[in-house]
């Protein structure tokens, strides 16, 4: 797995041409950093790329050449990878949870920013990180909705314990922040809003001053039919009711968004293997492969069917069940797929906006997961 050196023009060019047998996953840089200009222009703080959404060499240099000069890294090996292609980066290790050995490695790397939602954690960090000039951002969760999955059932304090680590932190010499996670794919704006306030009211209760807000991840990308989601109004929300929540003790803001960066930049060429009695479809990649996400999130909607000369099938559609390529009846997408009538062994689904969670999640299960990236000038078409 890999990017290719060849530049096409667009997908159908692909299909035309190489009549991929194997998953491609297509990458427009022009794209990928047009969103992050687009980031850095609106968002009222920091821009950092998570960089567990797609770590790829190409997107992390795309981004840098964007103008992205910070990176929420989760492990020693994102830590290295950053710092080789862009050493003055600033690294926010925003993993909650490490051992002592992946502490002193990022130590000696020399990481300045962390995040904690416990106490062992938090003490852990006192005890192995310099305190002069680090950082250290409570994570906090609430019972919000509008995300395609919880975040918060694995990571993040309640809001009155992680008063008691804010006060901790600074006490112990930390400069003090917090940081919070709305949720994957989140598509109700009012989760930044209680997210903000419920921050100012952890900050009264802890009688400490943030130093900056990370308001996550979680800035969804264009998954459906219909019109894509205006980040601009998300990131005007934030800054109004950062001002509201917290008055002349504003924190500076910071963002992290994996998918909402690199999501659009992708489109997933799969191939249809097999048609079983019209109604089931077996692809060449599946839930195992660039496709795992889909049963947690749901389906990509913005689906086209190609035929291997590389022309657009339209017309009539019946609802399809689509399997993936294993042996495992779990290898399905959680709905059906509203596909062509017409629609052929040999043709082509191309899931558009697959950026995130694609090349990172692939596996080879079962000997399939031959997954190619190439690069093209365009993804319509």
């Amino acid at each position: 797995m890999g990017l290719s050196k060849t530049i096409w023009a667009n997908p159908s060019e692909i299909i035309r041409t190489k009549q991929p047998d194997h998953p491609v996953l297509v990458f427009s840089p022009e794209i990928l950093q047009t969103t992050a200009r687009r980031f850095l222009r609106g968002f009222p703080g920091l821009v950092t790329y998570a960089v567990k959404s797609n770590p790829d060499e190409m997107v992390i240099e795309n981004l840098v050449t964007a103008g992205i000069r910070g990176f929420d890294v989760a492990s020693p090996a994102e830590i290295d990878m950053i710092r080789r292609i862009a050493p003055g980066a600033a690294l926010h290790y925003h993993n909650p949870v490490r051992g002592r050995d992946e502490i002193a490695h990022a130590v000696r790397a020399g990481v300045k920013t962390w995040s904690v939602d416990s106490r062992s954690e938090l003490e852990k960090l006192i005890e192995m990180v310099p305190a002069e000039g680090c950082e250290i951002s409570v994570r906090f969760k609430l019972p919000v909705q509008g995300a395609a999955y919880n975040f918060g059932a694995k990571f993040g304090a309640t809001a009155e314990m992680a008063a008691d680590l804010l006060a901790r932190a600074a006490e112990a010499g930390f400069t003090p922040s917090l940081t919070f996670h709305p949720g994957t794919q989140c598509t109700d704006p009012m989760a930044w809003d209680a997210y903000i306030r419920t921050a100012a009211e952890i900050c009264r209760s802890a009688g400490v001053q943030a130093h900056r807000l990370n308001v996550g991840g979680g800035f969804p990308n264009h998954r459906t039919p219909g019109p894509a989601p205006k980040l601009e109004d998300i990131f005007a929300l934030i800054d109004r009711v950062a001002t509201e929540a917290f008055g002349d003790a504003r924190p500076a803001l910071v963002c992290e968004p994996g998918r909402g960066l690199v999501g659009d930049a992708f489109t997933h060429i799969t191939r249809v293997k097999a048609l079983r009695d019209d109604l089931h479809v077996f692809l060449n990649d599946g839930i195992y492969g660039g496709l795992a996400e889909l049963p947690l999130v749901g389906n990509i909607e913005r689906v086209d069917v190609v035929s291997p000369m590389g022309v657009m099938r339209s017309g009539d559609t019946i609802e399809r069940i689509v399997f993936g390529p294993t042996c495992d009846s779990v290898d399905r997408l959680p709905s059906e797929l509203p596909l062509p009538t017409t629609l052929e062994e040999g043709d082509f689904l191309l899931f558009h906006g697959m950026g995130a969670y694609s090349s990172a999640t692939n596996t080879r299960f079962n000997g399939f997961g031959q997954m190619e990236i190439v690069t093209a000038l365009s993804l319509r078409g």
